[in-house]
């Protein structure tokens, strides 16, 4: 069997959960889209139910898949529907859906529900993606606050650049939504997990805390961030050849990396056909073995290699760490090392076996600044 894997800590993800609703003060929706941005939707959305307030994806496929997994929570549609013939399989599964643009205000005003809708209205404050501008918003809002076939309504909306702490571009936004929802007595959304992190005075009722849950930091890593998460993944492989490279002789693709000395190499079953990043540069960390070294050459679909020279111990069969929890590279060292995001880094792995570490018993009760101590 293939070596590579992705171990997946399920109790380091309730923690990351636990923090997010502490620092929110109300109530969270787990993002798990994109297969938990690589995680394993239904295996996380099992370990959080019981835990999470509700749980935000991207598509109605995304949303099947936990309802029909058994997961009862629920299930908010952070695009909305994107074809009106949706809205039956809404109503039937229960789910809550957003509004982002006016079709889909005008498909939900022509469609007549079983049950009450669930709906997440959302206000463009400066994203220019989805969402109402401020005039069709406050139109909206109304008439759905007043309409029975509507059984909540959440004002929503979402920030373009928390994520930049030395902008002054969320504070604009903030004062945008807070203009439109001035009237509005029932429950906001605004906070993502950058503004979870970096942006403590603004505040809504529900939050939708993506990145964080995982464990990577959505900010530069000189950023000062006070609060701890635990990466959830930690990927690894195995060695699988081990070559002598005498001075002056290149290895992998390209010619990328040619030995200034003569070096032993490792041959390691982990390619970007896994998701391991095909740009990595040369020096990239690794960690062989418990030992810290570096990646050199090309990364090409399947394998890759890796520098042994001062490992006289590592050998085939060896255990090769390319990120999880400290002190190894986090997922967020390892994306800023390759020029990446943590979101791209974790949502494109794939074909990697996934193991799954079981959350501790009663993770609702544990304390989660107990979990997160403050640097």
């Amino acid at each position: 069997m293939r070596p590579a894997r992705a171990l997946i800590d399920l109790g380091a993800l309730q923690d990351n959960y636990l923090l997010a609703r502490r620092l929110g003060g109300g109530k969270a929706v787990a993002v798990i889209k994109a297969d938990a941005y690589g995680h394993g939707a239904v295996h996380c959305a099992r370990a959080l139910e019981g835990i999470a307030d509700a749980f935000g994806v991207a598509c109605i496929e995304e949303a099947i898949e936990l309802r029909e997994a058994g997961i009862s929570a629920p299930i908010l549609l952070l695009e909305g529907f994107l074809d009106a013939d949706e809205l039956p399989l809404i109503d039937r599964y229960a789910f809550w859906t957003a509004v982002a643009s006016p079709w889909q205000r005008d498909a939900l005003a022509r469609y007549t529900p079983a049950a009450p809708l669930h709906v997440w209205l959302k206000l463009d404050s400066g994203m220019h993606r989805l969402g109402l501008s401020p005039d069709d918003f406050a139109r909206a809002l109304q008439q759905l606050s007043s309409d029975p076939k509507i059984g909540s309504v959440v004002a929503m909306s979402h920030l373009a650049r928390a994520d930049e702490l030395d902008s002054d571009f969320s504070e604009t936004q903030r004062q945008v939504f807070e203009a439109a929802t001035r009237d509005f007595t029932g429950p906001t959304s605004f906070n993502n997990s950058p503004a979870l992190l970096g942006w403590p005075g603004i505040r809504s009722d529900w939050v939708r805390p993506g990145l964080m849950l995982y464990g990577a930091n959505p900010f530069p890593l000189d950023a000062p961030i006070p609060h701890v998460l635990r990466p959830v993944m930690q990927l690894e492989s195995k060695v699988i050849a081990v070559r002598d490279l005498p001075a002056g002789e290149a290895v992998g693709y390209g010619a990328r990396f040619t030995a200034p000395v003569p070096m032993r190499i490792g041959v390691v079953a982990m390619g970007y056909a896994d998701g391991y990043p095909q740009l990595a540069p040369n020096g990239t960390p690794v960690v062989v073995d418990g030992v810290a070294t570096r990646l050199i050459g090309r990364v090409s679909m399947d394998m890759l290699t890796v520098d042994l020279t001062d490992l006289p111990q590592a050998g085939v069969g060896s255990a090769v760490v390319f990120w999880g929890h400290q002190p190894l590279p986090t997922p967020s060292q390892i994306a800023q090392a390759c020029g990446t995001s943590g979101y791209a880094l974790l949502c494109g792995i794939k074909r990697v076996r996934r193991d799954y570490i079981a959350a501790p018993a009663a993770a609702a009760t544990r304390d989660p600044a107990a979990a997160h101590a403050l640097g």
